[in-house]
């Protein structure tokens, strides 16, 4: 009999867990909803994975980003759901002995996820709404599935021990012939079992319902579909066909804006209308302004190739792209802003509240670094910055790249510090001359005979000489160099190898426009950046 009892009592308790996951689910889902309709960065999941994101170690977050790639965000999102719901589970079953106890922790749930949207760099008033939505119809939820469950439990008297109602303690409920036999023989109520497994059905389809519709407020786009952009006054030269149509494999010499590389820490890509989108310049200048979209439009535009990559890339990695960039230079508003003389630093800031700092010689200089409004000869994508994005050719990402932007500060960095330099990384983010094998692949197996051997090499700012590859410990052979489009631009370039059977390893190493040859010594993407020879195996046979 004891084990009959501790079974029942096990069986029992599933109701009053699944009770407690469907009212977090249920929450989670309306605070959903309502960031969507006040501010999507507020919705509390989103809010308390920025959080995660801010909170994590540097060397946590560089071996999620190499680990993971472009996934690590779906993987945080996921992780942060399931922790919730497991603890709303927990919080369910408390809820069975100590039904306070079980609706503080959910009460808790929903404070810790409006804490975190309130103290996000740009939380306004509106941003507590999701929270608190969160929480009460988490409370809602939880107290109607309850008394469902009640319905449900054993028919017996209630002993001080034990206050969780019988089915005859719920208002209104009339006693079925089932039910009765129920209550004779200790068995859960047919007809309570229905009414909560009814109950629950239909707190999970309306969860999904909200949920959905607030994913679509919440990552719908304000397309720029519609919009044209003006003719750049200064277009860049034709960029001149590339390997790839000879060389299988190799990678494309420009991207396309749906392959090119995205890494940011926005767990949702940010609604911008460009109608009321500004752009400030202040800080350390004599004339600080405001422009408007349609303003910066009004300038003259220019078109650069421009070859980007992020500090995160590891050698041989896959964070680099190249694209056509169409927008206003740096230069030409700072100008008129009158940077004041001590200045070291531009602290560029993005609608979300990402602060990038970047060198003023390398925002001032003949390099042309632009504030972007097109991409490949489209409107700038939203999940690379829309409407407008910094883009400064030489430098990593994470210090001349800042997507969504709406401020430039003219600063020094003894004054103010953005979010990288914050967690250690250098201010220093100039790319350092790197080279990779695009084909084959590591681990291939190949036929002996003539094997193409090809990929890019990258040192923006200085260009590329000339690329060579080594096949185990043999001599360095010179590649055939794809074309030049500007020191700005990666390269492309390719040997032809007479493969023999067995084991190979090949490596590649790059000399830039200076003559400095790439270095050998392997160091990780942090604090300025990766470096070391590329090198894979491949089997012969």
């Amino acid at each position: 009999m004891v084990g009959m009892t501790d079974q029942s009592q096990r069986a029992s308790r599933w109701p009053y867990a699944v009770s407690g996951l469907l009212a977090a689910a249920a929450g989670a889902a309306a605070g959903h909803l309502v960031a969507g309709l006040v501010s999507p960065e507020a919705s509390p999941v989103l809010a308390v994975g920025s959080t995660v994101i801010d909170a994590t170690p540097t060397p946590v977050k560089e071996w999620a980003v190499s680990t993971m790639g472009t996934a690590d965000k779906p993987v945080l999102i996921g992780s942060v759901t399931v922790v919730t719901l497991l603890l709303a589970a927990v919080a369910g079953v408390l809820s069975r002995t100590r039904p306070t106890v079980g609706r503080l922790v959910l009460v808790g749930l929903a404070a810790l996820a409006t804490a975190a949207a309130v103290s996000r760099p740009t939380a306004g008033q509106l941003d507590v709404l999701p929270g608190l939505v969160t929480g009460l119809v988490g409370l809602l939820v939880l107290g109607v599935l309850l008394r469902l469950v009640a319905g449900r439990s054993r028919a017996r008297e209630v002993s001080p021990l034990d206050r969780t109602e019988t089915v005859r303690d719920v208002p209104g409920h009339v006693e079925s012939p089932t039910d009765h036999n129920a209550r004779a023989t200790g068995e859960p109520s047919p007809t309570g079992r229905r009414a909560f497994l009814f109950g629950a059905g239909a707190t999970a389809a309306g969860t999904v319902a909200v949920g959905a519709l607030g994913q679509r407020l919440t990552t719908g786009a304000l397309a720029p579909s519609t919009l044209t952009l003006p003719t750049p006054t200064t277009t860049a030269p034709p960029l001149p066909a590339g390997l790839e149509g000879r060389v299988r494999g190799l990678t494309p010499f420009r991207t396309a804006n749906r392959d090119f590389y995205r890494i940011d820490t926005a767990l949702v890509i940010p609604r911008v209308d460009a109608d009321s989108w500004e752009l400030t310049i202040d800080g350390e200048v004599d004339s600080p302004f405001t422009l408007t979209y349609a303003e910066l439009l009004d300038l003259p535009l220019i078109e650069k190739d421009i070859t980007l990559c992020c500090v995160s890339n590891e050698v041989g990695g896959g964070y680099i792209s190249a694209a056509t960039f169409l927008g206003v230079p740096v230069r030409t508003l700072l100008s008129r802003a009158g940077i004041r003389s001590g200045v070291d630093q531009i602290l560029s800031t993005s609608v979300e509240g990402m602060t990038i700092s970047t060198p003023v010689e390398a925002l001032t200089d003949d390099r042309d670094a632009l504030l972007a409004v097109g991409m490949n000869g489209e409107p700038l994508p939203r999940r690379h910055g829309y409407p407008v994005r910094l883009v400064t050719p030489g430098l990593y990402g994470f210090v001349g790249s800042t997507k969504w932007v709406e401020r430039l500060t003219a600063t020094t960095y003894a004054a103010a510090e953005a979010y990288w330099t914050e967690r250690g990384w250098a201010t220093d983010g100039r790319v350092l001359t790197q080279s990779r094998i695009d084909t084959p692949r590591g681990l291939s197996r190949l036929t002996a005979g003539p094997v193409v051997i090809g990929g890019v090499a990258w040192a923006q700012g200085r260009g590329i000489r000339k690329v060579e590859v080594r096949v185990d410990e043999g001599e360095w052979q010179e590649a055939t160099m794809g074309p030049d489009a500007n020191i700005n631009y990666w390269r492309q370039w390719y040997l032809e190898w007479d493969a023999t059977p067995g084991p190979h390893q090949l490596t590649v190493r790059a000399t830039d426009a200076t003559g400095a040859v790439q270095t050998e010594k392997r160091a990780e993407p942090f604090p300025r950046g990766a470096t070391g020879w590329h090198s894979i195996p491949v089997t012969i046979e």
